[in-house]
């Protein structure tokens, strides 16, 4: 039987073994000006080796969540060896909101806080992508996005349009809807706040407004009829595309969603479907499992866009 020192000596040895095989990653705090707005983001990345550049990914959070939610995942990328930027949306967590004219009589201009504008947020992930292109620390030809629910689809319809992102993973996403497959009375509403809205008759929605289920954040309805990620992924020809579902999702139809966007995603392609996970199991149960693969999904293809 083995003493107890020599099991404390095994305990020590295999913590240190575990501390060695991790980079030891730096972190700091940046500001991105995004349409002129000031957003916030995290950098964490491992010690570059000599001249070599990192691959990176950028990361973003769903609707109503923050930048400070995805600091699990982001560590564990940093100490896989990439260079990753979280932010936060402008009015979202340490972001600054948009000036906007307040509704009332005076006129006055009042902070734009927590309201999900598709649009705006899509806005900021293109900036963070400028921003991160001026680090000399980057391989600008070895960037990836990875978002999360809501944000699965934002990094779509970024990567659409940026042909310098080389791959994403979209996890638990909803992916939109075309102008025409938009409900009737969610059509005619949206367009009645555009309106409305234009004519100085309502503001925009609180901050931090339920609307949608138990979502924090009143959407701006009438950007969402000019988003539609899943009539985007078809763009997608030059990026690889991983999409990670719950095979319980209870949020929406995964077969209008996961599995179609799955369809017309061009190779290379590739989507699995966690067993036994509804929706935010993908936070907790499933995290490690769907960090995982997205790390595995990146080093194959940011280093493949390399080569």
């Amino acid at each position: 039987m083995r003493s107890p020192a020599f099991r404390l000596a095994a305990i020590l040895l295999l913590t240190l073994i575990a501390c060695l095989s991790r980079a030891e990653v730096i972190e700091r705090s940046v500001d991105i000006l995004s349409a002129g707005t000031r957003i916030t983001g995290t950098v964490l990345h491992p010690l570059p080796l000599a001249d070599a550049k990192l691959p990176a990914v950028i990361m973003s959070h769903g609707w109503g969540g923050t930048a400070a939610l995805l600091r699990p995942q982001a560590q564990r990328m940093a100490e896989a060896g990439f260079y990753v930027l979280i932010i936060d949306y402008r009015g979202w967590g340490a972001s600054e909101g948009r000036k906007v004219h307040d509704e009332s009589s005076t006129g006055a201009l009042r902070e734009l806080r927590e309201v999900v504008d598709p649009l705006d947020q899509a806005e900021d992930i293109f900036n963070a992508v400028h921003w991160l292109m001026g680090d000399p620390v980057v391989d600008t030809q070895r960037v990836g996005l990875w978002g999360t629910s809501f944000s699965g689809g934002l990094v779509v319809h970024v990567a659409a349009r940026d042909p310098r992102i080389r791959a994403i993973v979209s996890q638990v996403a909803w992916f939109g809807q075309s102008i025409d497959t938009t409900p009737p009375e969610s059509l005619a509403r949206a367009r009645t706040d555009a309106t409305r809205r234009a004519r100085g008759e309502i503001g925009y929605p609180p901050p931090g407004a339920r609307e949608v289920g138990n979502l924090r954040g009143g959407p701006v309805r009438e950007s969402f009829l000019r988003y539609a990620p899943i009539a985007d992924l078809a763009r997608l020809t030059r990026c690889a595309t991983l999409i990670i579902d719950a095979e319980k999702e209870e949020l929406f139809s995964l077969r209008d969603h996961g599995e179609a966007a799955f369809k017309l995603a061009p190779e290379p392609r590739k989507r699995v479907v966690i067993p036994g996970i509804a929706h935010y199991g993908i936070y907790g149960e499933a995290r490690d499992q769907a960090t995982d693969l997205a790390i595995a999904w990146f080093k194959e293809h940011l280093t493949r866009a390399a080569r």
